[in-house]
């Protein structure tokens, strides 16, 4: 047998280890070149490895769950000539004997190939785990995509008990039985960082009310001069280009606390990490130099950097670098909420939902369009007058949207 390791490789920004999050091989497998064979999660990302040769592997160092140090043992192939022959050989179509006619060839050929292809159950990493998460069995179910692939979507519907597999259970039966889920992966990191800024920063919570009438009047405006089929305006774009006006004038807000040196950097880009909830858990992709973009830019930067984040196609670079992050619940945005700074920044806003309320304007009542913004400082750097002050500038911009566009 020729056995040839493979290390776990360097995977940059000062990585020394990497956690086992799934294997997509088992010892036995042959497997062919640049095949993905597992994938690993760093503290910036997940990342996919692919086979260096081709052959078949022998051994496969940690379970999910593991960390395995940067140049240590990763996983081991034979790679002699009988372990890529019998690849090369698993490839080819088996030949019918020889002594069989043509017109008598068997039939069961291609049936046999049929059920093989149908036990082979495609569907993303991330759409494997929220099945096991949820109890489903992925074989159960029909997917809508490319070659039978099943979709987010697909599993959602089964669990909705709305596609096959889906049955309600009964109403009012009692349910026995713990699932244990070991804390892995993305979760894993989302937990670390969580509880390292509740632990580590102060946090100062500050929660204004804005009349965003005028702007929702301009938020309809801009999308009926939308072409066909584009995707509409949100909130986000607003308040991400209004926040860029803002800092400007609150440099403090737009900074990183850098521990090791204990200095703290003042920006003067603005890289706004966006909040995104995605099938693996919580991400902040990054919409770099939001200073240099227009609103339909922003817009469609956010759209672009959320999707890849959500498809688990997130580059390293995406996941890092944010200077000030927002986060929105969207329709679930609820009256008022305490977010946790996306450590190193300083501070973090947060949007509730825009409901129509009855207020009082110029001595009358009136319906106005009233949202939340719900925003969270590290008290270390920067002082509560000063949080109060930056949500104020940011609620007299959001309140007369025309002001967000004028450079003063």
């Amino acid at each position: 047998m020729s056995r040839y390791v493979f290390k776990m490789p360097d995977l940059g920004e000062g990585t020394v280890s990497a956690e086992v999050v799934e294997w997509k091989v088992k010892v036995g497998d042959t497997v062919k070149e640049d095949q993905i064979i597992a994938e690993v999660m760093t503290d910036k990302a997940a990342v996919e490895i692919p086979a260096p040769v081709s052959g078949r592997v022998v051994s496969l160092t940690g379970q999910p769950g593991d960390m395995v140090a940067v140049g240590a043992e990763l996983i081991a192939f034979d790679t002699s000539g009988a372990a890529t022959e019998e690849l090369a050989s698993a490839a080819k179509p088996a030949a019918p004997p020889a002594s069989t006619p043509p017109a008598a060839k068997p039939q069961a050929a291609p049936a046999a190939v049929a059920s093989a292809t149908s036990t082979r159950v495609m569907a993303s990493p991330a759409t494997r785990r929220k099945a096991h998460v949820a109890g489903v069995d992925l074989a159960s179910v029909s997917g809508s995509g490319p070659g039978g692939r099943i979709s987010a979507l697909d599993l959602e519907s089964v669990i909705a008990g709305k596609g096959s597999g889906g049955a309600k259970p009964a109403t009012f039966a009692a349910r026995n039985g713990v699932e244990e889920i070991k804390i892995i992966g993305v979760r894993r990191v989302i937990a670390e960082r969580m509880s390292a800024a509740k632990r580590n920063i102060p946090h100062f919570a500050y929660v204004e009310e804005v009349d965003v009438t005028e702007l929702e009047s301009l938020r309809q405006y801009l999308n009926s001069r939308l072409p066909k089929g584009a995707p509409s305006l949100t909130y986000l774009p607003f308040l991400v280009a209004a926040l860029v006006r803002v800092v400007e004038g609150f440099p403090q807000c737009n900074a990183v606390h850098d521990a090791e040196r204990n200095v703290i950097l003042r920006h003067a880009a603005v890289h706004v990490g966006v909040a995104t909830q995605t099938p693996d858990g919580l991400k902040v992709p990054v919409v770099k130099h939001a200073e240099a973009r227009s609103l339909h830019d922003i817009a469609a930067e956010i759209r672009r950097v959320s999707e890849a984040a959500r498809n688990n196609k997130a580059t390293r670079e995406e996941l890092m670098g944010s200077t000030i992050t927002v986060t929105s619940l969207g329709r679930l945005g609820g009256i008022a909420s305490t977010p946790v700074i996306n450590a190193p920044e300083v501070a973090i806003v947060g949007v509730n939902k825009a409901v129509d309320r009855p207020v009082v304007l110029h001595g009358a009542i009136a319906i106005r369009r009233i949202m939340n913004l719900s925003s969270s400082f590290d008290h270390r750097f920067v002082d509560g007058f000063d949080a109060a002050a930056m949500i104020q500038a940011l609620k007299e911009r959001l309140e007369h949207p025309a002001t967000i566009f004028i450079q003063d």
